[in-house]
């Protein structure tokens, strides 16, 4: 018979068996895919969310919460003279802008120094330095915070120049590590294939390995700011100002409302910083691997 399905088959069975098999096939496939776990994950709308509202508004809600009970808390209590003197005359504006500063410029120090170094560190001219790298980097943090502070402070004096260079110290740990897992943790083939197209060695680096490493390289600067504000509270100690003077006021007067306003302060700047960072973490990740990554 003819070969448009109004006949038998050549095999002796009819086409439109062939094609309910082919469908009963194609089905018992995918529910075997779904009950292993192994269907494939549609990736995301190309307008979808990429951020839910709550991501957006707990943490702030909570914050100003936070803030507004500890000014009314603040403005209640009974300051004598000389918590007036710990925090008047501009001075708990002119702490926290201290200690954002602070944080600001060794974040931006530890990221032109940590991400290029993990680069470099991972290609097959410096690779065998990487133990040696990561040993001095992991001795930054080895070190007690405040005692190299103060090495710090005998060496380059007093001054927030000497806060910001132990606040580097402190915290490249992180993103060095994280840059150098995330380019080692690709797939070889990936990059082996985009030579194979033609690729530079830069264009590998650009459009392949740096993309897939993002993910763990934003994982590593969020630890490290979060690093930088709670180890800023200690540049106090070698005059580089921030709220450490409130908390280091309040600890050396006996004054409670100054200490819990400076360590509140911290506090809820370290959780700001902290939720800025998460959601640029979210938003730089590339499309491609929210899939794999949900």
């Amino acid at each position: 018979m003819s070969p448009d399905g109004s006949g038998p088959h050549p095999g002796g069975r009819p086409a439109g068996d062939h094609e309910g098999f082919a469908v009963r096939d194609d089905v018992e496939m995918a529910e075997r895919e779904d009950a292993a776990g192994e269907a494939p994950v549609p990736s995301p709308a190309r307008g979808a969310r990429r951020i839910s509202w709550q991501k957006w508004t707990f943490m702030p809600a909570f914050l100003v919460l936070a803030l507004l009970a500890t000014w009314l808390w603040f403005r209640g209590a009974r300051l004598d003279s000389i918590a007036h003197q710990a925090v008047d005359n501009g001075k708990v504006w002119l702490a926290l802008r201290q200690h954002i500063y602070l944080t600001a410029v060794s974040t931006f120090f530890v990221l032109i120094i940590a991400i290029p170094l993990g680069i470099a560190l991972t290609r097959s001219k410096l690779r065998r330095a990487t133990p040696v790298a990561m040993a001095f980097a992991n001795l930054g943090q080895a070190v007690p915070a405040l005692g190299l502070l103060i090495l710090l402070v005998i060496w380059l004096g007093i001054g927030p120049r000497s806060a910001i260079v132990g606040m580097v110290i402190y915290a490249v740990l992180p993103v060095l590590a994280n840059t150098i897992a995330g380019l080692r943790g690709i797939d070889p083939t990936l990059t082996e294939a985009a030579r194979g197209i033609g690729m530079s060695p830069g264009g590998v680096l650009s459009r392949v390995e740096l993309p897939l490493a993002v993910p763990l390289i934003l994982a590593g600067v969020r630890t490290a700011l979060v690093l930088n504000v709670g180890t800023a509270t200690l540049a106090t100690f070698g005059g580089g100002g921030g709220l450490g003077d409130l908390i280091s006021a309040g600890i050396v007067t006996q004054r409670m409302p100054v200490l819990i306003l400076g360590s509140v302060l911290t506090v809820a700047l370290a959780l700001l910083v902290e939720w800025l960072a998460s959601l640029a973490e979210l938003l730089l990740r590339p499309r491609g691997l929210e899939a794999t990554a949900s």
